[in-house]
């Protein structure tokens, strides 16, 4: 009996060590992947990697992680005046094939959001144009408001409307108004200039490969992008 609890007690305390050891192997590997995006993605602080699973060593020796979780603030998607801000990104990816040295990475799904605030969207908007939240429609879909102001041939025009947004085909978001009110008794050269300047798209390119938007939908905080993939390229 005594050596069944000698034996019983090595097991134990062997299998705490590797846990141990998994667990300080996983932390590392979090660690040199926050480093690694940050630097490709240019942020300005390192995203958060939460490698999910137990154990994580058989996942290496595998070479495919289970389930990773990605977040990241401030991320830049697009490129000079076109590029907007994402306040906040977040990412579950699944089946994640490593290879060539642990230099690449292929995801078999991923589903994730990003969050752009109306703030950085007013930024990425043309001149003289403010943007915030316009509240729900009747159906209980968000909406969002949108000011102008610009010079012109018959003085300065302001007006405000309530504009839907939603996703275009090129896999960027864009807003649409409807009927502005005060533009009939203008000029149709100010109304096109008015109209320009109220609806507009802005793209979210940079995007991993294999990334598709599915949906976009105003929110309190901003705007808020659902996109999933398959066989989504991390990293080559």
């Amino acid at each position: 009996m005594r050596a069944v609890r000698i034996l019983l007690v090595l097991v134990v305390v062997l299998g705490g060590l590797f846990v141990a050891a998994d667990r300080i192997a996983v932390h590392f590997a979090e660690s040199e992947a926050k480093d690694r995006a940050q630097r490709t993605l240019g942020l300005d602080s390192p995203p958060g990697i939460e490698i999910r699973g137990f154990p994580f060593l058989t996942q290496v020796l595998a070479e495919k992680l289970d389930d990773v979780e990605v977040t990241a603030d401030d991320v830049r998607a697009g490129a000079g005046d076109q590029s907007l801000s994402v306040a906040r990104f977040q990412a579950d990816l699944h089946g994640v094939s490593l290879g060539s040295g642990f230099s690449s990475a292929v995801a078999d799904t991923a589903e994730g959001t990003a969050l752009v605030s109306y703030e950085d969207l007013a930024k990425a908007a043309p001149r003289g144009v403010t943007i915030g939240y316009g509240g729900a429609s009747a159906n209980g879909e968000g909406r969002v408001k949108v000011g102008v102001e610009v010079s012109t041939p018959v003085g300065t025009i302001k007006r405000s409307v309530v504009s839907e947004v939603s996703l275009t085909d090129k896999g960027g978001i864009k807003l649409t108004a409807g009927t502005i009110p005060g533009l009939e008794s203008l000029p149709p050269a100010v109304e096109d200039l008015i109209r320009e300047r109220i609806d507009f798209s802005r793209a979210l390119s940079g995007l991993p490969q294999g990334i598709e938007l599915t949906s976009v939908t105003a929110t309190a905080d901003g705007v808020s992008i659902a996109a999933t993939g398959k066989n989504v390229v991390l990293a080559q």
